[in-house]
């Protein structure tokens, strides 16, 4: 079986890794706080990548995405989920919830 390294940079989320890893009685969950940034993992050592909404939290977006290159197997894989724009959102825009939701 493998592990799932849940990375983050507060202690509730990875608070919320632990009690779900005990929860399940998995074992094999191996919670890092860390930046996304610097990932606490060796090069080439993860076969994906999962990110709901952190890599658009991070300031270095460029950063972010060359250590989860670096982080990845050969062949690995990435998912993300998040909202990038190059131009400025309008705030009506912003406050119609229509757009931002399917």
């Amino acid at each position: 079986m493998g592990h799932v390294i849940p990375i983050d940079m507060t202690n509730a989320m990875l608070n919320k890794a632990r009690a779900g890893d005990e929860a399940m009685g998995f074992g094999n969950v191996d919670p890092r706080m860390k930046y996304a940034e610097e990932l606490l993992v060796e090069d080439g050592e993860i076969d994906i990548v999962i990110s709901n909404g952190v890599v658009n939290l991070t300031p270095d977006k460029v950063a972010t995405l060359a250590e989860i290159n670096r982080a990845l197997k050969p062949g690995g894989r990435i998912q993300i989920a998040n909202i990038y724009v190059q131009s400025e959102v309008p705030q009506d825009a912003k406050d119609d919830i229509n757009l931002w939701s399917g």
